[in-house]
């Protein structure tokens, strides 16, 4: 039974599907979603075209928007606008340390999450379609992780949908998570080298916490282990808008004298565990890797290996020296699985999942060269999270795709720029721009 309610400006419905765990067994076990319909409150009774907003990720659930904000706003002037919690996530029957152990073990927890990449979440959006709209074929907004289903949407259901648009999201058609991550690191570098031109003084800061966490086993009130590693992968903020920002004042504030010596302040800890944690969306960490699996080849923690290319990360050597401690981006380490209290009881599952050698093709090149569908897509210039070079060979490679190049923006565009950015490719799609 669904349920509406208001917030200023807007109609809000929560809605619930029932989906099959495997689509290629569709009278097997199902799965719940859950989405939240939004439409203008002025709209509320208008028969209007809908768009489906797919969540960046993996792991996270759809944005909890307030009223009008962001490019919500925009999209509510002429769409009606389904949040889809894509499964796992939000209230879309959950897979994390406490509901996946109902599966059984770590073999059957990893044969369970296996179902739940972008070709699985197509699927659900194709089911959740026909009861939606009647079934018309409807928009779709990927953000990030979203892109990458709606590429896969493309190759696998294209006449689902009307137009389709992409930001900082056009994954490579046939690159292996290694490929991903070799082309990461000095991206992850540069961004690095951006910071500590504009923070000079946080070169100096980020040592000494290294250093500090090299010397003392740091444990944060929530349990997370503290390393040295698990600092440098502080750098995943700098691949948004504010993110710099951000990373430099969390650095200001790192220290505080005690009456045992100088140590980690409370604050400092409280911030890094919120940022580190991974309780709120475990997904993330689990299937990371396995989004880039379309062969035989495991991925086998492929940032983990392909960083051993990259000494300059390593922190005890930096120290060693007078260099600049680097940190790290987008990447996902067993190490991870020791640290997290969130993810320790999943280390095992997640071994399984990257030894793993039967991954299914995710995209159709054939069937994206013969593309009709009007697609728009922004690719953020040296975005940190999806590498530019290979963005712009897929936009090559379906037919029709209009990109927006820009380096106004970090891969967080949609949301610093909000109705601009949706506003831009609405327009590209339409042949307006």
């Amino acid at each position: 039974m669904s349920v509406s309610y208001r917030q200023p400006g807007v109609v809000l419905t929560d809605r619930r599907f029932t989906v099959p765990l495997d689509h290629a067994h569709a009278t097997g076990e199902t799965i719940e979603l859950f989405a939240r319909e939004v439409v203008a409150g002025d709209k509320a009774h208008q028969d209007l075209p809908w768009l489906v907003y797919l969540q960046g990720g993996p792991g996270f659930g759809a944005n909890r928007f307030v009223g009008k904000s962001a490019w919500l706003g925009r999209a509510l002037k002429e769409f009606r606008v389904l949040l889809l919690d894509q499964r796992g996530t939000g209230h879309s029957t959950p897979a994390n340390r406490q509901t996946l152990p109902l599966r059984g073990g770590p073999a059957e927890q990893a044969d369970y999450l296996t179902h739940f990449r972008s070709d699985a979440i197509v699927r659900d959006c194709e089911l959740i379609r026909r009861e939606v709209t009647g079934g018309a074929p409807w928009t779709v907004l990927g953000q990030s992780f979203g892109g990458f289903c709606t590429v896969n949407y493309l190759s696998t259901a294209p006449e689902g949908l009307t137009a389709a648009v992409i930001t900082g999201g056009l994954p490579s058609l046939d690159a292996h998570a290694d490929d991903v991550y070799r082309a990461a690191y000095p991206r992850v570098e540069r961004k690095v080298a951006a910071h500590y031109a504009r923070y000079p003084q946080d070169v100096e800061r980020a040592r000494r916490i290294a250093d500090h966490l090299l010397a003392h086993d740091v444990v944060l009130p929530n349990g997370y282990r503290l390393t040295a590693e698990a600092f440098q992968s502080l750098g995943i903020l700098l691949g948004g808008s504010e993110g710099s920002h951000r990373l430099h004042y969390l650095l200001e504030d790192a220290f505080v004298r005690t009456p045992g010596g100088t140590a980690l302040s409370d604050a400092f800890q409280e911030e890094v565990q919120g940022l580190l944690s991974y309780a709120g969306h475990p997904l993330y960490a689990l299937v990371h890797e396995a989004i880039y699996g379309q062969d035989t080849r495991p991925t086998a923690w492929a940032a983990e290996r392909v960083r051993a290319e990259f000494p300059q990360f390593d922190a005890a050597k930096t120290l060693a020296g007078d260099g600049p401690l680097l940190f790290t981006g987008e990447t996902i380490h067993p190490w991870m699985f020791d640290c997290d209290p969130a993810l320790r009881p999943l280390r095992e599952t997640a071994e399984i999942l990257a030894a793993r050698t039967d991954w299914t093709p995710l995209y159709d090149p054939a069937r994206l060269a013969v593309n009709e569908v009007p697609v728009a897509a922004a690719v953020y210039h040296d975005d940190m999270y999806v590498d530019t070079a290979h963005s712009l060979a897929t936009a090559r490679a379906i037919r029709g795709l209009r990109t927006w190049v820009t380096d106004e923006f970090e891969h967080d565009g949609v949301r610093a720029g909000g109705p601009r950015v949706l506003d831009r490719l609405l327009a590209l799609t339409r042949d307006e721009a």
